[in-house]
């Protein structure tokens, strides 16, 4: 635990950028030192403050990107630029850049945020990257345009068929892998998606690293809120990004989560 960490540093925001009917991404300009995959405690004045993905760190400015689900984030996303907001962090466990010349990315709903984020670094060190991104609809899709600019291979399912291919982003991660057998997946988004990619990266033989979000109440591994049975090691701390290797002991993944109260809660 890093004392430095600890004091809330409130900014104005710098702009806000409506994604999609229910995402919102908020920018700070801070000179943020982030890796993709961390995140930070994103505090919103009146309301308290939750764990946010980093979407957008060019060591200049950087961005969170929220989606409307519960109180605070109904809150949060109301906010607009020049309003106050503050942040901690960043905290966790982060993806990592090695000798691979390949990145196979798959996303669904706001888990895209820390893989275009994941995606901007990786092209920035040459890497050919494929991102794929899987939603409901059409309308629920977010950062495709950002990623094909910066110059990944995009492609997108949908389980209406309304964009992209009709199906699931492992669809596509299969559909990736008949072009590429070499490289690394990153994956974040539901449960159930990812549990699937770690499956597929199994049998392709493919190292594979995921983003697994649970119940973060401090951010810094002193309340234990976010531990998971049964290594009971804390997703804020040796999380939330780890290796398939890892995940494949935890025994809820895939079948449960705890809430606040600590009461278990099927995926």
């Amino acid at each position: 635990m890093s004392e430095k960490h600890d004091p809330i540093i409130t900014l104005r925001i710098s702009r806000a950028v409506q994604e999609n009917p229910s995402v919102k991404t908020i920018y700070f300009d801070y000179p943020l030192k982030a890796k993709p995959g961390q995140f930070v405690m994103l505090w919103v004045p009146g309301i308290g403050e939750k764990p946010m993905s980093i979407s957008f760190c060019d060591g200049k400015s950087f961005g969170v990107s929220v989606s409307a689900v519960g109180e605070f984030s109904k809150a949060a996303i109301k906010l607009k630029a020049g309003d106050l907001a503050g942040f901690r962090g960043p905290f966790g466990t982060h993806f990592t850049l090695g000798k691979e010349k390949t990145l196979l990315l798959v996303s669904g709903g706001c888990g895209c945020a820390p893989l275009a984020f994941l995606a901007d670094e990786a092209l920035k060190r040459g890497k050919k990257v494929f991102y794929m991104q899987g939603a409901k609809t059409r309308d629920l899709l977010f950062f495709t345009e950002r990623m094909k600019k910066a110059g990944a291979e995009v492609a997108v399912s949908t389980d209406d068929g309304s964009a992209g291919s009709r199906g699931f982003a492992t669809d596509l991660l299969k559909s990736a892998l008949q072009k590429n057998k070499s490289g690394k997946i990153c994956t974040c988004g539901p449960e159930i998606m990812m549990k699937k990619v770690v499956e597929i990266s199994d049998g392709s033989k493919i190292p594979c690293e995921l983003s697994l979000e649970r119940y973060m109440k401090c951010g810094i591994g002193v309340c234990g809120q976010c531990s998971v049975d049964p290594l009971g090691i804390r997703m804020c701390t040796e999380g939330p990004v780890i290796k398939k290797e890892l995940v494949k002991k935890i025994s809820e993944f895939g079948k449960y989560r705890r809430d606040a109260s600590g009461r278990r809660v099927p995926i």
